[in-house]
């Protein structure tokens, strides 16, 4: 998470020296948006190795799950899945309202989407609690608080970026048709949190 951390200092300090040379989003945003797709790319070879992993135990594994593991639930991932990848439609509404120098139409659309994020972290929280396995129980049980666990991480960080693009829409001004990197770096961030759950989710529970 301290790459994460990083980046983001650096994200925001981009932000708020682009608003601090009046705020214009045309001054250096290629420079801006490649960096944090850069850092995309390395938060995804994490995740990667994380998959491998995974997949290697399985691999070498007799049972999978190892006898003995409670049988997992689909429904309540499921619609988990559902609220992740939707909340992901609604983000890309509020970057297209602040296109159209919509604010109030950015913070609707990302406060829904921060909603959403809540919901799917209190999912993952209760599903903890009902899965009947703990970290410990053998490699299975393991990876699967790892793997879960760590893209949660990477939902809360997502949804402090959303509720910090929220924050700063209140200024007024901050945001603009013109000035709007903040909400695109956001949005960037939800998109690969949503795709690495995709992945996650059918490799761990469907695969």
């Amino acid at each position: 998470m301290q790459g994460t951390i990083d980046t983001s200092n650096a994200a925001i300090q981009a932000e708020h020296g682009a608003g601090t040379h009046g705020g214009h989003h045309g001054d250096h945003p290629d420079h801006r948006i490649f960096g944090i797709i850069m850092f995309l790319v390395a938060e995804s070879m994490i995740f990667l190795g994380l998959f491998a992993a995974y997949l290697t135990f399985r691999s070498v594994t007799p049972d999978w799950p190892p006898e003995g593991t409670p049988e997992m639930e689909l429904l309540l991932p499921g619609v988990n899945t559902i609220i992740l990848i939707s909340s992901s439609f609604v983000m890309n509404r509020g970057n297209a309202a602040i296109k159209k120098n919509d604010v109030k139409g950015l913070r609707f659309w990302f406060g829904l989407t921060a909603l959403m994020g809540a919901v799917f972290l209190v999912g993952q929280l209760y599903e903890y609690f009902h899965t009947g396995f703990g970290l410990a129980d053998n490699i299975f049980t393991s990876t699967f608080y790892v793997l879960t666990g760590f893209h949660g991480l990477h939902v809360t960080f997502g949804l402090l970026l959303i509720l910090a693009v929220l924050w700063k829409s209140l200024k007024a001004g901050h945001y603009s048709s013109e000035s709007h990197f903040g909400p695109e770096a956001a949005e960037l961030y939800w998109h690969f949190v949503d795709v690495v759950w995709i992945v996650l989710f059918t490799i761990l529970y469907l695969f």
